[in-house]
This record gives C-alpha cells, structure tokens and sequence, in this order.
C-alpha cells in the first residue's frame, strides 16, 4: 500500500435541526459575527430568522452581509470584507450553498489583510496568515463539500477569470450540515448541487493523490447519489433522502479536500469565469460526457467499478467492457435527473470555442487526470461539448 496523508481540522455538527445550536458554537470564537448570505427571499427567510435568533440568544452581535451572488466575484467579496472590518467581527459564518461559505472564506481573509482576496489566490506568492478570521459554516445544499474544505472560489469579472484561494486557514472551525435547511431547495438547484457531489467524489478516486481513505469516502459517496438523488427529485420533501444526499455531500467534500479533482472542474471552472450565469453543477454536467470517454481508457478499474455501482447485475462482465458501459451509464444518470446539456444550451457564441479551451488550461486541475489532454485534445472536448 502507498504511503498517504489524510488532514481534516473542521468539526462536524450533522443532524436535522442542528442550526439550533449555531450561536453556542460561533460563542466559542467571539462576540461579534459576520453572517454571509444570498438575499433574503419568502423561502429563506426562516432559516436566516433561526441563525439569527440563535446568536442573539448567545449574545452574539450580528452584522448581516446578504449580498453574496452565484460565482461570488471580488466586487462581492469586498462589500462583505468592507462591513466586517466596519463591525470588527471575531468570526465570520457563511449560511448557504457554496457561493456563501466560500464568499465567508474570502472575506475572513481579505478583512485581516492588505489588498483582495484576489491577492491570496493558491498560487501567488504571498499566501493568508494567521490573522484570517475563523469561520464557520452552515450548509444549506448538498453539493459543494465547501463545508470541509481549504478552498474558496472567487470570479474576478474584469479578468472573466474564476479560481481560489486554496489554504489550511480556510477550513471552517466547525461546519453544521443540519437536512432541514435543504428542504426548501427547487427540483433543479438539488439535481445540480447533487450532481456536483457526485462529480467530487468520483474525481477524488481519480486523482494521483487518492487514498484508501478518500476512496473509501468517495465510493461511498457515489452509491448514495446514484440510488438517492433521482427519488429525491420525485419528493423533494423527503427528509431522509435529503440526509443521505448531505451525508454524500460531506464525505466527497472530505475527499477532494485531500486529494482533488481534475479535468471536468478544470474546465468548468473556465465555463463558469467567462459565462457567470452557468451554475457550477452544470458546467460538470455539460463537459462529462466528453470527458469520460477521453478518460475511460486509461481509468479501466475505476471505470469499471463504476459500472457495476450503476449496475451490480453486471458483475461478471470484464473491467474493459464495464468501464464502457459506465460512460453510458453517466449519459443515462444526466438525463434522468435533468441535467443533459451543451454549451450551445447556455448560449454561449461558438466562436468562444477557443477561448474556453485555451482558459481550461490555465488551471492545473486538467494535469491530475488519469489521461492528460493536449491542446489539441482540450479544443476538441470543448467542441464535443457545445451541442450534445
């Protein structure tokens, strides 16, 4: 067995009404708190009213930064930054999906020091100190893992660029992942959030820097999507399925935090910089087809293994025929939870083929996969990708 490191510092707090429990929590790293969120809408309302009410009962002060949007962008992340230094907060909570807790992430940075976050993406030479504020997080989606990760995600839109800060001091102290925040989720938001858990977890496995531990997590995480998200989609309402689908959420979360991912988050990540309306869930959606089978000739196990997840009858079937089967299998999953679509489908101008892939590059996530794609290679993924 090859030697591996596995780190996660982020205490986890899981359980249906757990949000009850917040302010006895952030009392632990100080009086006054900065809560990142969307704004407020009829839907959200009740939970922002119990976080709120929470630490208030705690004798928390809190200054309330609702101005986080869908690919949080620098602009964003320096309103929040600006209000937190104003109030002097000891800690800051980011309470929502993954734009939230990752604009929480930033700012926690970007309050305590000189310049923007932009400043302290993972490969500049000047990295976050310890003077970065601690932060909580309270997940209310069940897709970013951003709960247990080192890594906030950030769009400068003068640049049309997206990428992270990627550091140790950004894992949340604590992360509450309480299900009866996720039942207010529409049909769509849970299939793209739920996809994305799968896409982490799956990538995890992939990644050079895998574990037994990671791929333990990861499989684990695979099986719940695959066999809970398309019920789920039927009963949104269904609080146990809405807990398993947290539960996966988490453990892919734990997985690319220590190991990562690879060519589809590459370029998704380059879809969601250039054409910020696209939501990360369906930029996975939209490069997998292309990318499983540009990859499933040099991952024959893992493709194979995920055949059989998808279908255990087929157990006796070699790994080669398998490992074919599994990328039909994800092209089937894709349209059953209503996620098959094109770059073309977004509106995207074909002409910008060749400047997504030339910024699908830029990102070393495309240099963890198991088959590395040439320039010539990325145009082709993304022309595959534009209309499917």
């Amino acid at each position: 067995m090859n030697k591996f490191n596995y780190f996660q510092p982020t205490e986890i707090v899981f359980g249906a009404g757990r949000i009850s429990e917040l302010g006895e929590i952030a009392s632990r790293f100080g009086k006054v708190c900065l809560l990142v969120t969307t704004p407020s809408i009829p839907v959200l309302e009740p939970t922002y009213k119990k976080a709120i009410k929470s630490l208030q009962d705690a004798g928390i002060t809190v200054a309330h930064f609702d101005g986080v949007e869908p690919n949080p962008t620098t602009e964003v992340v320096t309103a929040g930054a600006n209000l937190a230094k104003e109030c002097k907060a000891e800690v800051v909570i980011g309470l929502g999906g993954g734009s939230s807790m990752d604009t929480a992430k930033a700012i926690a940075v970007e309050a305590t020091h000189k310049g923007s976050s932009w400043d302290y993406l993972f490969y500049r030479e000047t990295q976050p100190t310890e003077k970065t504020l601690p932060i909580i997080a309270v997940s209310t989606t069940s897709g970013t893992g951003s709960q247990v990760t080192q890594v906030a995600v950030i769009t400068n839109p003068a640049e049309r660029n997206k990428s992270a800060l990627f550091h140790s001091l950004l894992y949340p102290k604590v992360a509450i992942v309480d299900p009866e925040l996720m039942l207010s989720l529409p049909e769509h938001v849970t299939a793209s959030t739920g996809w994305d858990a799968f896409c982490h977890a799956f990538e995890s496995i992939l990644h050079p820097n895998t574990s037994p531990i990671v791929e333990a997590f990861a499989w684990r995480a695979i099986e719940i999507v695959i066999n809970t998200l398309p019920q789920l989609l039927i009963d949104l309402d269904d609080l146990e399925a809405r807990s398993k689908m947290a539960m996966a959420d988490t453990l892919a979360g734990l997985c690319i935090a220590n190991a990562g991912v690879t060519l589809p988050h590459g370029i998704g990540m380059a879809i969601s910089g250039l054409y910020p309306h696209i939501m990360h869930g369906e930029s996975l959606s939209i490069v997998y087809p292309s990318f499983t089978r540009f990859t499933v000739n040099d991952a024959i196990p893992q493709f194979a293994k995920l055949g059989r997840v998808f279908n255990y009858p087929l157990n006796n079937e070699t790994d080669d025929i398998l490992a074919q089967k599994a990328c039909e299998y994800l092209d089937e999953f894709l349209k059953k939870i209503g996620m098959w679509f094109g770059l073309k489908d977004f509106n995207m101008p074909e002409n910008e083929i060749g400047l997504l892939a030339k910024n699908s590059m830029i990102l070393p996530d495309y240099k963890n996969n198991p088959k590395v794609a040439t320039e010539e290679e990325m145009l082709e993924i993304i022309k595959t990708s534009f209309s499917l």
